[in-house]
């Protein structure tokens, strides 16, 4: 599938997703919102992708929102503007659910997501960023709230993402002020897992950190992200209950066995992919 605003590569059980608007500074047009849980479904359904990687291009990973998602699918009628008005509330709030749940599907994502951040990580930049699994940079990056600067409050997930990831004070200095995180500083407080010199090393970093993702067994890895984001939301006693549920189903003997095997032969495990996701199927009128 041909995308507006990404180029999409699948090799070796790695997928990597590229923003591909440097001229723009991959500012997030409204193509975007809708392209992004594409390709995620489409990774998914391909069945043998066991990690994906985000990377970008240009002179920032990305510039945040672009302005004309504000006005997308606002137009109203001349005979219908003065209850398109009495709707604007409504339909500012669908528009913001719609957008949320484009960086939700990185969380939702069976597998691990990989971020890998040049430049400017501005606005929504942070937004895609936080709902990834792991974060890179390179030695200039920054990640800034960007929001307040043009009279807003940030809305489609830098809050309750980035709380987690950072100390409060930080993230209230940062969304009060606009102020950027630098790379190192992001990587003290632990958002960035690694700072590299350049681009060029960053990727090379990062999909080498892919593979021996992809080397692991990919039902543990799939358990593994599950459980560390139920755990994120819920309490101690409730994580170790659901884990237990969990192991009980879905631990595998045969993908232990082949793993120490596989160690022991000093091979590749031979492990069993993800089976693909089962869909709502979308019914006619008239069923």
């Amino acid at each position: 599938m041909n995308y507006q605003c990404f180029d999409l590569t699948i090799e070796d059980h790695i997928a990597h997703v590229v923003l591909n608007r440097p001229e723009k500074r991959n500012s997030m047009i409204p193509a975007f919102w809708d392209e992004l849980p594409a390709v995620i479904s489409e990774i998914e359904d391909h069945g043998g992708v066991r990690v994906v990687v985000i990377s970008s291009t240009g002179p920032h990973f990305s510039s945040g929102m672009d302005t004309s998602v504000f006005g997308a699918g606002s137009e109203a009628r001349p005979d219908d503007a003065v209850k398109h008005a009495r709707q604007r509330g409504a339909r500012f709030y669908q528009n913001v659910k719609r957008l949320q749940e484009t960086f939700s599907c990185l969380e939702k994502c069976r597998v691990p997501v990989l971020a890998a951040i040049q430049g400017g990580a501005i606005g929504a930049g942070v937004d895609l960023a936080t709902a990834c699994d792991l974060r890179y940079a390179t030695e200039e990056a920054f990640l800034t709230i960007f929001e307040i600067n043009i009279g807003m409050t940030a809305d489609v997930g830098t809050f309750p993402r980035i709380t987690r990831l950072l100390p409060e004070g930080i993230v209230k200095e940062m969304a009060y002020t606009g102020r950027r995180l630098s790379a190192q500083e992001a990587k003290h407080y632990g958002i960035i897992n690694e700072v590299y010199a350049d681009q060029e090393s960053m990727l090379a970093g990062v999909m080498d950190i892919a593979k021996e993702i992809s080397r692991k067994a990919p039902l543990a890895v799939h358990g593994s992200k599950h459980i560390i984001n139920y755990s994120r939301d819920h309490s101690t006693e409730d994580a170790l209950d659901y884990i237990g549920i969990w192991n009980a189903s879905m631990l595998q003997s045969d993908e232990i066995e082949e793993a120490m095997t596989a160690a022991a032969e000093k091979r590749d495990a031979d492990f069993a992919d993800l089976p693909p996701p089962q869909r709502k199927m979308k019914s006619s009128i008239n069923d």
